[in-house]
């Protein structure tokens, strides 16, 4: 809906927190993460498929924030 007094919607949404490294419960080394992904890839999930079974299945919630590298970055 629009606000009341303006033709404009709100801007509220869910924000991301900043990164600031690795999660504590994260088991996984940079390295490990990056042979994961490539391995998925190999069978033949697309990028955003990879995202979400490293996060179902592994417990990894952003491959940036543990590599430092994006997945398609890892996959070029």
């Amino acid at each position: 809906m629009a606000r009341m007094h303006t033709r404009r919607k709100g801007r509220s949404g869910s924000t991301r927190p900043p990164d600031t490294g690795p999660p504590p419960w994260v088991k996984y080394t940079p390295e490990e993460v990056e042979e994961l992904v490539v391995k998925l890839a190999r069978e033949g999930h697309p990028p955003s498929m990879i995202g979400l079974i490293l996060r179902d299945q592994y417990g990894i919630p952003l491959v940036k924030r543990i590599t430092g590298k994006k997945i398609l970055k890892i996959l070029r």
